[in-house]
């Protein structure tokens, strides 16, 4: 089984920058793509961010500039840094992590979630 834990959310000013962390824990053969979600109230969850296991990135385009997403290996943790934020990237933020087991089965994963605010 594996576990995610989400920190680094809150409430913070327009313009202001926050840094998502998710970090991995349990026994797994190897971390393969992750990625940050996001819902907002009354919409669905949407895509905002993903990495794959060789490093490649995309991004959904209104983030596009003010996000970077990173991961680090070694610690299991993925990374969402956020810049310039804008009270439309009000939501929870959610972490997704596929991993391969050790019956070389992929399985993917979800933290709990935390709240972004961005509000004056």
């Amino acid at each position: 089984q594996v576990q995610l834990v989400e920190s680094g959310g809150g409430l913070v000013q327009p313009g202001g920058s926050l840094r998502l962390s998710c970090a991995a824990s349990g026994s797994f053969l190897r971390l393969n793509d992750m990625g940050w979600y996001r819902q907002a109230p009354g919409k669905q969850r949407e895509l905002v961010a993903h990495i794959t296991s060789e490093g490649t990135t995309n991004y959904v385009d209104s983030v596009k500039g003010r996000f970077t997403i990173s991961r680090d290996n070694a610690k299991r943790t993925v990374y969402l840094q956020m810049n310039s934020l804008k009270p439309m990237d009000t939501a929870v933020y959610y972490c997704n992590v596929e991993v391969t087991d050790w019956r070389f089965a992929r399985r993917a994963y979800w933290g709990q979630g935390t709240q972004v605010t961005v509000s004056s």
